[in-house]
């Protein structure tokens, strides 16, 4: 009989345990409660807006019993330290377990691996973007400077867990060289960073730290002609920044590491308030001189301060792709594009917004062309972001049928209805894009050299 109760008693007591999470879901959900980079999903409605009957419901209730059940943030953190202290793994395949309580974004295995490096066609491409990018600047009058900011495990790796590290040629190191054959300005972050022995980054988030920071906005204001010391300081170390991994591994935890904090207060003012460093789009004004647009990610959450300082207007734009009519609009003196590393491909899956530039063909075309085709069909549809313009897109084609080997290094030409040739952007796949007048229509494509390069030449020597 006692034994019988004693099993009445546990059994009891295990569905008691089993309902406190469903039963703590009838109490207020925190705002702050996904932790990491997560958006909880909201309780669902039996009926839409217009007052019909929700035919999701069903399914949008599971999502959210699934993301708000009770004390669902402290079980997480806590099997996530079970299992990165009993098993040394990680719960999430977005963070990599270091060594000495390193934590490293997924994202970058790839780069730290060598198993996806771009193929020549894409550094040419990504490189060739840019260079357009730039002589649209020019031709605005304003500066142009692109930079990468490193993978954390590109600097540091000594942290990373036991895995092959590339012995290739890294993706950033070669779109350097090809952007010093396009003439375009390049700021080389890696070099600066190494040259260092402090240590620049965070060991639970993958971004710099604030004198990380201080430090790459002072090398751009240097490749930009101007002076600052914001690396001088000085800097207080305060336990107050909680690493984006961590939270991603720990969202209930509460593990802080030190942040280096300038001791100088900033000067700047915002033109309009701003919710977080995340916000989209941030205008300030400093006391500097000149006008800067930058096109950032998150590693400039703590690198525009400083630079919203040394300016006098300053547009900090997270857009992608790059809305390049900004230039005129805010009579920009400098445009800066920073870019991280692990995400370089972007610079060839997105139509920078801007008019696309006319050229002039040399003498000797078409028969110099690798390949022309007056029946490609490109998708045409009227800008929404650059007025009196249509983004037109060719389709995808396999680039064994379009280049011979040698030539990795050609531009896309569009002849158009107007009697002009427009030179496209040039992005994944063989696939091209640009933006062209309304009243204006693509006609064709063609892949022509791009003179003076060593394939160029040596394509010409033998046809």
């Amino acid at each position: 009989m006692k034994k019988n109760v004693a099993y009445a008693v546990f059994t009891a007591l295990i569905l008691l345990l089993c309902l406190i999470p469903s039963l703590g879901m009838l109490l207020p959900t925190p705002e702050d409660a996904a932790g990491g980079n997560q958006a909880l999903s909201r309780a669902p409605s039996l009926r839409d807006p217009e007052g019909r009957w929700n035919p999701q419901y069903l399914t949008q209730l599971q999502s959210y019993a699934r993301d708000n059940f009770y004390l669902r943030q402290e079980m997480i953190t806590s099997w996530s330290a079970l299992n990165a202290k009993g098993l040394r793994s990680s719960i999430t395949e977005d963070v990599v377990l270091g060594k000495d309580g390193w934590l490293y974004f997924a994202d970058t295995l790839p780069d730290y691996t060598g198993t996806a490096p771009m193929t020549e066609r894409e550094i040419f491409s990504a490189a060739r973007n840019l260079a357009l990018i730039c002589e649209y600047c020019e031709s605005q009058g304003a500066k142009f400077l692109f930079t990468v900011a490193p993978n954390k495990n590109s600097l540091y790796p000594a942290h990373m867990p036991a895995l092959p590290q590339s012995n290739l040629r890294s993706n950033a190191d070669r779109l350097a060289e090809a952007l010093e054959r396009e003439g375009v300005e390049y700021l080389d972050c890696f070099a600066l960073f190494r040259s260092q022995e402090e240590t620049l980054y965070f060991k639970t988030d993958s971004h710099w730290n604030g004198k990380g920071a201080a430090l790459a906005a002072d090398a751009v204001n240097g490749a930009l002609g101007r002076s600052s010391d914001c690396f001088a300081g000085p800097f207080t170390h305060e336990e107050a920044h909680k690493g984006d991994l961590y939270d991603m591994l720990y969202p209930a935890g509460d593990g802080l590491e030190a942040d280096p904090v300038c001791g100088r207060a900033p000067s700047f003012t915002y033109d309009a308030p701003i919710r977080s460093a995340e916000n989209l789009t941030i205008m300030t004004h400093g006391g500097g001189e000149g006008s800067l647009l930058m096109f950032r990610d998150s590693f400039g959450n703590n690198l525009y301060p400083y630079l919203a300082d040394s300016f006098d207007a300053a547009l900090f734009s997270r857009s992608m792709p790059y809305r390049l009519e900004l230039v005129s609009q805010r009579e920009a003196d400098f445009v800066v594009a920073e870019l991280v590393e692990r995400n370089l491909r972007y610079l060839i899956q997105n139509v920078p917004v801007m008019p696309a530039p006319s050229r002039e063909l040399p003498e000797g075309y078409p028969e110099t062309f690798y390949f022309w085709d007056d029946g490609i069909d490109f998708s045409v549809e009227a800008s929404e972001i650059l007025p009196g313009y249509s983004l037109a897109i060719h389709p995808k084609i396999a680039e064994d049928l379009i280049l011979p080997a040698a030539a990795p290094d050609s531009r896309v030409l569009v002849p158009a209805s107007d009697g002009n040739f427009y030179e496209a952007f040039l992005l994944e796949g063989s696939s091209a894009g640009l933006y062209l007048p309304e009243d204006v229509q693509p006609l064709g494509l063609a892949y022509a050299p791009v003179w003076g390069t060593p394939n160029t030449e040596s394509f010409i020597q033998n046809n």
